[in-house]
């Protein structure tokens, strides 16, 4: 049997459409609250720690998952529908020579700088949690936070270990897809 490309007709081509508009409502709405618990926050106390009221909230209900582990699921869900259904964006001679050799750097790069994040983060969170234990006291994980890159602004350590995590999944899933032969239009159709 041929190995055959998603075309629009296919039933399964419906189904990734439709599982992506769902991950990019998760996105989108994750995005807004994230947002606006942040201004409130701001606005309330002159700082706020970056992902904190993502990663703190639960949902659909208490000891479920968390916005953050939605919005990393949802990201990585969402690329791979997108990859699947939008293959002819990208097929036969679209990008080539110089224009692809700059993607490729620039997605090998993305995968590069995603990697070390993911790897300072869980190094840095790591570290604090047997800081703590060292103490004498299991520190609560899920508000850990690092001042970094801006002491005003810290960051969660584990919203910035999953986001970073989603974001290296990605950049180094579309570099591997932007070094495979490229599909044809015309064999397809």
């Amino acid at each position: 049997m041929k190995h055959r490309h998603l075309q629009e007709s296919d039933a399964s081509y419906k189904v990734f459409l439709y599982i992506f508009y769902v991950c990019g409502f998760i996105m989108a709405s994750s995005l807004v609250y994230g947002v606006y618990v942040t201004m409130i926050e701001w606005l309330e106390n002159g700082t706020y720690v970056m992902g904190e009221a993502i990663h703190n909230t639960v949902i659909p209900f208490e000891n479920f998952a968390r916005v953050s582990t939605w919005i990393f699921f949802s990201t990585i869900i969402g690329w791979y529908c997108v990859s699947r259904i939008g293959w002819k964006r990208t097929a036969g001679n679209k990008i080539v020579g110089v224009r692809m050799a700059l993607l490729q750097l620039m997605l090998l790069g993305f995968a590069i700088i995603t990697l070390y994040e993911v790897l300072y983060n869980f190094t840095v969170l790591n570290a604090k949690i047997t800081a703590g234990v060292i103490e004498g006291i299991v520190p609560d994980i899920d508000r850990l936070s690092v001042a970094y890159p801006d002491p005003d602004r810290p960051w969660n350590l584990v919203f910035a270990t999953k986001v970073f995590l989603s974001a290296f999944i990605i950049s180094a899933h579309a570099f591997y897809l932007s070094t495979r032969p490229r599909k044809s239009l015309e064999s397809e159709t």
